[in-house]
């Protein structure tokens, strides 16, 4: 019997990957969980802490805690068409932001760090929780917000222009897809033992497939009044084949993060040996 801390956010797309684990809906070889359910700039300060054993994290922040953490293989958030959105009330070319006060959802989020590198000379960031980012822009506290999760689906609505599609310019840019968030466990435990987490995630999410696109309590419950539609929308572009097992393709993309961020002076040290277990 093997216990463990687990974190990862209240959103659908985490929600849905992590049901069936911490929720006993499959065989969890004696393993159990003490869940805690966080929005992602928590996590990433714990991340730094070392607080959990198993945590998602944005990958911005496991280019800095790579030595602490070993990536795992399956529920990784990456893919095309599903990186942040750079919103404001009113149409502002982008030469134009420089010195304008953006809201981020936390600098240590791949959202930011998708912003540095594409517009290196922005610097006026607050960070905010990403669900109150719409609402300080159209408050006139912001001139621009960094939209990521359900916001992607809601800013229209809302009366919120785009300004960037920072997805779209990183598959520019280097033709990868797009690495937003991963789960990595504590390198301290046993590699046997990370691979079979990475083998329960895996299970987990198989798992939920074959419920799909039912909706359980534990997913609903936690989507913060969400319509089903948009808990939906949200699931089908952040859980994808990727979330199942990263492939030669999702590894590579992670690589080209770690080499752009090297490149733009963004880490202290150059390319880790090791990134998984």
């Amino acid at each position: 019997m093997s216990h463990y801390t687990i974190g990862f956010s209240p959103c659908p797309n985490d929600t849905f990957i992590f049901d069936a684990l911490v929720n006993g809906k499959i065989d969890t070889e004696g393993c159990t969980f003490s869940v805690e359910l966080e929005d992602v700039a928590t996590l990433n300060e714990w991340a730094e802490q070392g607080k959990l054993d198993i945590t998602k994290l944005s990958y911005s922040t496991f280019l800095k805690t790579v030595d602490e953490y070993a990536l795992l293989h399956s529920g990784s958030a990456l893919g095309k068409g599903v990186g942040p959105l750079l919103i404001a009330a009113n149409d502002i070319a982008l030469n134009d932001l420089v010195g304008k006060r953006i809201a981020i959802p936390g600098f240590n989020t791949t959202a930011n760090l998708l912003l540095t590198l594409a517009m290196p000379d922005v610097k006026d960031k607050t960070a905010i929780i990403f669900s109150e980012i719409e609402n300080e822009v159209l408050k006139g506290n912001f001139d621009a917000g960094l939209v990521i999760h359900e916001s992607r689906f809601t800013y229209q609505s809302r009366g919120l222009k785009k300004l960037m599609d920072l997805g779209d310019w990183w598959e520019q840019v280097t033709g990868a897809a797009i690495p937003l968030g991963g789960i990595v466990m504590k390198r301290s435990f046993e590699a046997e033992k990370i691979a079979q987490i990475d083998r329960l995630i895996r299970r987990s999410i198989e798992y939920a497939y074959t419920q799909y696109p039912h909706l359980s309590e534990y997913i609903t419950c936690h989507a913060q009044e969400m319509e089903p539609s948009v808990m939906r929308q949200h699931i089908d572009l952040y859980v994808n084949e990727y979330s199942i097992e990263l492939g030669e393709t999702g590894r590579r993309a992670i690589q080209t993060l770690f080499e752009k961020a090297v490149a733009a002076g963004l880490l202290k040290h150059g390319m880790p040996e090791h990134i998984f277990y």
